[in-house]
Order: structure tokens, then sequence, then C-alpha cells
């Protein structure tokens, strides 16, 4: 036979664990038909000496739910080998949503994911090409995608959907929640992954409410969880909150029937339940006594880039309710008012030492009017110009029309912590959030960071654990049932890596969103080649396929490719 394309002369690595060996992958229709040996001529060779074949990696937590309707790409994640993403995290999405509700779901976003409502409105359009949750599948499926797309169904959207702005506002009455259930069950019908919700303190919406996830009583989200395992199963995804943490997932997975995983354990964050150890300890321990919990981690440090026009860490605050409800103009005279100053100061000084010890590490990552102050650290310069770091923060944000941009270190900077929560067999690499807080951070990179940082540099872990981990490992956590291995007859998703260069290169600030908005972005180092169904989608660090073009992606409903 004649392959479409044959991958000749790498190490295959194919996502088992197992060691890898030297070998060649001839790929017809999409699919892998030969690997080790594959004698056979090809359309399309690539010579892949000295480099991994591995399996195209799966990355179960990405936020690109309104991005994929204008970037059909998905960029950057395949830059970094992604091949199979997974929408709708931390209970977020743009459906189910009714026309008369577009803005709320827009605003939304904007605050908790810290997306631009000029993009978002630009990107999205006027005319939505969806309502359902079904016609959002639909929609993905008919204009194409660079790679594979899986999608929860949020419990926000959802909720909105139901109960309209009274779901950020109030428990939901038994009719409320039959009909989201009603609903739900008919989402996974049409092919959702799973559900997924948030109880996180940080997830506070448009006008300073809770999101709608937050506003109702836990006990709806366990009959909702239900309602999945009622549909015939899927993945549980939560966003840890008070009420919704590591004593109530073991209950939350033994009621539905269903796999949970959530968000986020990291080191020198503590979410009122014990620090990262403790965490790491019960989780196991769960795990240990037969229930399918999983905490989400990543290998990367945690750094958030804000400006106070959007002061996402912060908000959770009370006294940054007045804030959060405010215009760019109301904003300011908020900050420039010292009552507020006084109460913002005394707030952070009354916050967890972990909080506090972030604050003083903050840097000043751009001020326009006076660049000597770039990268420098705000307690520093405070203490040099005799005042606080709050006053100085504030004075900076009134100085440039609140554009200067600051950098904090949120959780996950000491290695050493790092290390035992990666290697836990409890746990499973996520927390990308890919499509999510653009403007902020950029972890879309987390696969080659990885590769490079840990396997390479640090050498804790062989580059077989390395690319289960990113491979067959997520896929399995997230019930996507035909990707992450390289095997004969599976679909042929496949990344070419060089292991002496792959890495993630620096953060760039880019303007190429809709209504020029703009983004973090990092290019990949080392990837020879991105396949996806069997269609090379890119090669030598460039795009292989036209952008407006026929693209090899496609919905997974219900974690696999239609038969």
């Amino acid at each position: 036979m004649t392959y479409d394309l044959k991958i000749t002369g790498g190490t295959i690595v194919d996502g088992s664990g197992n060691p890898g060996y030297r070998g060649d992958v001839g790929i017809s229709g999409g699919r892998i038909v030969a690997l080790g040996d594959a004698p056979d001529s090809a359309d399309k060779t690539i010579d892949a000496e000295g480099a991994v074949v591995a399996p195209g990696f799966v990355d179960i937590h990405t936020h690109y739910d309104a991005q994929i309707i204008w970037d059909r790409m998905m960029s950057i994640s395949p830059w970094h080998g992604v091949t199979t993403t997974v929408l709708g995290n931390c209970g977020f999405g743009v459906a189910p949503t009714r026309a008369e509700h577009r803005d709320m779901i827009v605003r939304t976003l904007e605050k908790v994911e810290g997306m631009s409502v000029p993009a978002l409105k630009a990107g999205l359009g006027e005319d939505w090409p969806f309502e359902t949750f079904g016609e959002y599948l639909d929609a993905i499926d008919s204009l194409g995608s660079a790679i594979n797309v899986a999608v929860l169904l949020g419990h926000t959207p959802l909720r909105m959907y139901v109960m309209g702005e009274a779901s950020t506002e109030r428990a939901a009455t038994e009719d409320e929640i039959e009909e989201m259930r009603k609903i739900l069950k008919q989402g996974m019908k049409d092919g959702a992954l799973g559900f997924a919700t948030s109880r996180a303190g940080t997830h506070v919406g448009y006008e300073g409410r809770p999101v709608p996830s937050r506003a109702c009583e836990v006990e709806e989200v366990f009959r909702l969880a239900k309602a999945v395992g009622e549909a015939g199963g899927g993945l549980i995804e939560a966003t840890a909150g008070k009420d919704l943490f590591i004593d109530e997932y073991p209950d939350l997975a033994r009621e539905s029937g269903c796999t949970v995983t959530w968000t986020a354990l990291l080191a020198g964050l503590a979410l009122g339940k014990g620090d990262h150890e403790e965490q790491l300890a019960k989780s196991e321990a769960i795990v240990a006594d037969g229930h399918r919990v999983y905490p989400q981690v990543t290998p990367r440090p945690l750094n958030f880039e804000y400006q106070m026009a959007a002061p996402f860490l912060f908000e959770p605050f009370s006294v940054m309710k007045p804030v959060a409800a405010a215009d760019a103009d109301g904003k300011k005279k908020i900050y420039a008012d010292a009552e507020f100053r006084k109460a913002f100061a005394d707030r952070i000084e009354g916050s967890r030492q972990e909080f506090k010890s972030a604050f003083d590490n903050i840097v000043i990552s751009q001020h326009q009017k006076n660049g000597d102050l770039d990268e420098k650290v705000l307690a520093d310069v405070a203490r040099e110009k005799g005042t606080t770091p709050v006053e100085l923060m504030l004075d900076l944000a009134l100085e440039t029309d609140l554009e200067t941009r600051f950098r904090m270190p949120v959780a996950n900077h000491n290695e050493d912590e790092v290390e035992p929560l990666l290697k836990s067999g409890a746990t499973v690499l996520g927390l990308s959030d890919a499509g999510a807080h653009a403007s902020q951070l950029c972890d879309a990179c987390l696969p080659t960071y990885f590769l490079g940082r840990w396997v390479r540099e640090k050498q804790s872990f062989t580059l077989e654990e390395a690319v289960r981990m990113l491979t067959s490992r997520p896929a399995e956590v997230a019930g996507i049932s035909d990707r992450g291995l390289l095997s004969e007859d599976r679909p042929a998703d496949v990344v070419v890596f060089d292991p002496e260069t792959v890495g993630a290169g620096g953060l760039e600030r880019v303007f190429d969103f809709p209504a020029g908005a703009d983004r973090l972005i990092a290019r990949e180092k080392g990837v020879r080649a991105v396949v996806v169904n069997g269609t090379v989608l890119r090669e030598n660090g460039a795009d292989a396929v036209a952008p407006d073009g026929d693209l090899p992606g496609g919905v997974l409903r219900n974690g696999q490719a239609a038969a």
C-alpha cells in the first residue's frame, strides 16, 4: 500500500509509559495503520531522526469556548503540540444562551476570564450561530477546527438560560432545577463531555455579582451531576469553593457515578482546607479508597499580569464590590478616594500570609509614563518613594488611565513543593487556561514547558513518564476514549519534537484579537510537526494548512469521534 503520511526514524513514545523504541509510523485515512515497521512508500514523509514521535497532547482545561468561533486554529495550543482540548471548564461557556442573555454572558466572561468585551462582541458577531448547546456543537462542526474539541456543558450559561438575571441572585426553584436537568441531559445526548461548575470566590461576574453557579445551593450541583450519570455518564469538573471541596468530592463522584476533576491543587495556595501538602495527602487517600476524584496540577508558576481596570485578583474582596460594578471613570474615582485606599490596604493586610507574600512580590511590568519602573518590585519602589505599595499601585494606575500593568505571583513558585504534586498518581495535568485571561497570563505552552523544564533540565521525569502525563493520563481522566495513545487503527494525532531543544519561549504581547484586543503568547521551541487526524497541521514552526481552508480537527462528542 501507499501511506498518506509516513514519519520515519524517530523514537516512538506511545503514551502508555512503556519504553520508547526506534521506528516508523504509517498513516492512511486519518488513522495509524503501521507502527514500528512501516515498509511501504508514502505521499508525504516527515524525517523524525533524532526526535520523539508521541501522541498529540491532550489539554483538559481550556476556555476557547468563544475564541473557537473566530479563531478556528485555536492558537496557540497547537503550536505546543496540543491536538485535543476540553472547553467549558469552571462552569463557563457560551451555550446554551438565549439572544437576550448574550450581553450578560459576554460581560460575565469579561470579568471572570479576563476577556475583552469588544473582542468578544466582534468575534462572536451580532447573530450568534447557535442558541442551544447542541447547536453550539453543530456550529463548531460546521465552522471546522484545527484540533479536536470536547466540550463540557457549563453551569453558568445553563443557569442563566433557565433563570435569566435571577441566576446571579437566588437559589433555583424545584421547577427550574428540573428544567436544568432536562437541558443537561439533552446536552449529554447531543455530545457534551460532561458538566462543569464553580464555587470559587474569585469568580465574580458583571456588576460585582457572583457568577450564576455560585448563587445556587450546593444541592443543585449534586442534582445536576446526577443528571449526567443518569444520561450515561461523563466528566464532572469543579472549581473549588468553601462548600464544594475535598470533603464533598467523593460524595459527588459516588452519587453521580462520574469521574470528578477539580481545580486547582497549587503549591503555596491555601484554599481554606489545609495547605497543598494536606490537600495532596487527602486526595491520595480518596483515590486509594476507590473514588475517581483527581485534582488538576500544573508544572508552571502561576503569574497574573493585570491592570486596575480589571483587578481580577482582588475582586473577591468585599471592599472591591463597588469597583467591580463601576465603569472606568467610576473606578478612577474610587481609587482616588482616601477611605477606599485605607480599606483596601487593611483588607490586604488582613489576608492570608500566602496572599500577603504574593502582594509583597508584585512587579510593575509596564508603566507607560516611566519605563524605568518596568520590572521593578512594587514594594521596593514604594520604599524608595516613601509611600506604601497600595498607594503606589493606585497612583501609577491613575497616572496612566488605568493602563499600567502589574504582575503578581500567585502560586507554584517553589519547584521543590510543586514536584510531589506532579509525581502523585492521584493528580492530572491541567489548568493551562488556554483561551482565558489572554491579556493576563499565557500557560497554553504548558506541554513544551513541562518537557523542557521538568524533563530535560531538571530530569525529574523520564520522557516516557512525561508523555504519558500529557497524553493518555488526561484522556483517561476526562473520558476521551480514542486519543492519547499511538497504536494501530487509532486516530493519527501525533506530535514530533526534539527532546534536546523542546521548550516554551518567553511571553510576548500581541494585538491580534478581534477589535485589536491584546493577548500574551509564547512561541514553541523544538516542535517539528503536529499531525491531527492524519493531516499535518504544523511543520517546522509554521501552519501547514490554510486557516481559511478545510481543517482536520473535529468535535469529540461524549469524548470520541463519530464513527
